[in-house]
């Protein structure tokens, strides 16, 4: 029954993150575009998003990264999932998406100190890749050890592709 628990809990928490990631890069996106506006108005933007930046990241991105950390070492190991050679791929999976939480959190900090170093194209792309670690992650959990690594590849590729052209459309749209 504590497995059970563990479980719903977690992803209740990996979903939070995700949605605080998402919306975080979406952010990032308008207060760029934002600097790109006349005075009062720039100032009055910017300084809106950096506040719903800064609550979002430390209300429940980050809060729901740390619950998702804690609560994944729990379930390894009360499943004993590190038994499976399909549970390491996750693990590095995983330590990619953190290690990209982080460096949104850069990215929050360089905005706070007004320096804007993407385009907003860009961090469209950088958006795109915790979609990635999401995928790739959930498939690695529910497919484990059936999911052949070259299908796995293949269809990883295949979406990265689907996501830049996507980005590319959604540019031209945008620019028409």
């Amino acid at each position: 029954m504590l497995y059970l628990y563990l479980k719903s809990l977690h992803i209740i928490f990996v979903v939070t993150w995700f949605a605080g990631l998402f919306y975080m890069i979406r952010l990032f996106i308008y207060t760029t575009e934002a600097q790109t506006q006349p005075e009062p108005k720039k100032t009055i933007l910017t300084d809106q998003y950096l506040l719903m930046q800064n609550r979002l990241w430390s209300i429940i991105t980050h809060p729901s990264a740390v619950i998702t950390l804690f609560l994944g070492i729990w379930l390894s190991i009360e499943t004993k999932f590190y038994n499976q050679s399909w549970y390491y791929f996750k693990i590095l999976f995983v330590i990619g998406l953190y290690i990209y939480h982080f460096l949104c959190n850069k990215i929050r900090k360089d905005m706070s100190n007004k320096l804007f170093l993407y385009s907003t194209t860009q961090l469209r792309i950088w958006n795109e890749v915790s979609t990635l670690f999401l995928f790739s992650i959930v498939f690695l959990v529910v497919m484990k050890n059936s999911l052949d690594w070259i299908w796995g590849v293949t269809g990883l590729t295949g979406l990265g592709l689907i996501l830049m052209v996507g980005i590319k459309i959604y540019k031209k749209y945008r620019n028409d």
